[in-house]
């Protein structure tokens, strides 16, 4: 056992994995059936735990080399590649020397650059430089899924980042070619930005279109969440009112991330043989703004004015609608509505901002909180 069965920083196991039965078993119905998934929901409620929990199912860890890349930090092709060689060859190394050789083998392009350890293990601590032609090396990754000794399932996180690469059109047509070209290997896009996301796989005029069956993930229901999290302190010996998991689940809008840290801090703050109470939930919040206080003040200050303003007015509404339009601007004082939309835009490239169905909130629903205490502006 854990010290604390609310995890914080990834997958720890199935015994501390919030239901998604349901989902759990569409994709693996789905992926070992040969359907390539595209997995689209907003960002922390589980989407990569989900991905992580589905490959350490028996039906997909006997059967298939699963590997999953995230390219959330990717800017080119060449970024890409590197983070994709990577992910399959730290997933191949623990298998042994005959897995993971034959991986190696087809990488003619890296043969130079591949370090070695002194067990004669490889290590991938290749610079961006060091991939002097990504199509070759893409084309020698493809090869090796194609004619790997056991089917291949690729997970790729945060997918739409490939539409900011500055040869988006021809990395999107590129990687549909590859994929439509290697039947032993099956795919799981998963995205965060839903409108990106489905103009992907939806548009007539993308390489991508109707390549996939599009699956979306909704929120963890309270009754699960409430459950799980009774469950949890009962098998560390403590209880906590099913009243309290239900006020952080609407306090975070269902957002599993959120959830989680909060829920860890509950426990924590409940002593041995203890019984959490509603009325630790806001000693639990505040323990939380605390320790980011200094961080997202400086946040909030590097901020170009603008960008500022329209953020703090996203804030104080909470769910924002109609945020150029003249009743919003009126409200929060703001300045025109081109200003405002420049704004938007430089906020949501910094991924504090987020849309869903025209409403504007708050990315991260911590500092949403933090900034109720630090000021709203005038309205």
């Amino acid at each position: 056992m854990i010290e604390n069965p609310f995890v914080t920083k990834g997958y720890a196991g199935p015994e501390y994995f919030c239901d998604r039965v349901k989902e759990t078993h569409d994709i693996l119905q789905l992926v070992t059936n040969g359907n390539n998934i595209a997995l689209i929901s907003p960002r922390r409620i589980g989407k990569t735990d989900l991905i992580t929990h589905c490959f350490s199912q028996r039906e997909i860890s006997d059967h298939y080399y699963a590997f999953h890349i995230d390219i959330y930090a990717t800017t080119s092709l060449r970024d890409f590649v590197n983070v994709f060689g990577m992910a399959i060859l730290e997933t191949l190394k623990p298998l042994g020397r005959k897995i993971w050789e034959k991986f190696v083998s087809v990488l003619k392009s890296l043969q130079a650059e591949l370090s070695y350890d002194i067990n004669n293990n490889p290590s991938w601590s290749l610079g961006l430089g060091d991939i002097h032609n990504p199509l070759v090396t893409l084309d020698e990754i493809f090869q090796y899924l194609q004619n790997a000794d056991r089917p291949c399932l690729v997970a790729i996180d945060e997918f739409q980042q490939i539409i900011k690469y500055k040869d988006e059109k021809s990395t999107e047509a590129l990687l549909r070619t590859y994929i439509q070209r290697c039947p032993n290997a099956t795919f799981i896009f998963a995205g965060s930005k839903r409108h990106l996301m489905t103009e992907m796989f939806t548009s007539p005029a993308r390489p991508f279109y109707q390549s996939v069956i599009p699956m979306g993930l909704k929120r963890i229901s309270i009754e699960s969440y409430t459950e799980f999290a009774v469950g949890c302190f009962e098998e560390y010996g403590k209880t906590v009112d099913p009243a309290v998991v239900e006020n952080v689940y609407r306090k975070f809008d269902g957002i599993t991330a959120s959830m989680q840290r909060m829920m860890n801090v509950l426990f924590f703050l409940t002593p041995a043989n203890g019984h959490c109470t509603i009325d630790m939930v806001d000693k639990a919040l505040q323990y939380i703004l605390d320790l980011f206080d200094d961080n997202y003040a400086t946040l909030l200050e590097s901020l170009p004015e603008k960008q500022r303003e329209v953020f703090r007015a996203i804030a104080a509404e909470g769910k924002a609608k109609g945020v150029t339009g003249s009743k919003f601007i009126r409200k929060y004082h703001l300045q025109t509505a081109s200003v405002v939309n420049a704004a938007l835009r430089g906020l949501m490239d910094k991924d504090l901002v987020t849309v869903d169905n025209g409403e504007y909130s708050v990315y991260d629903p911590f500092l949403a909180r933090w900034m109720e205490g630090a000021g709203a502006p005038n309205n």
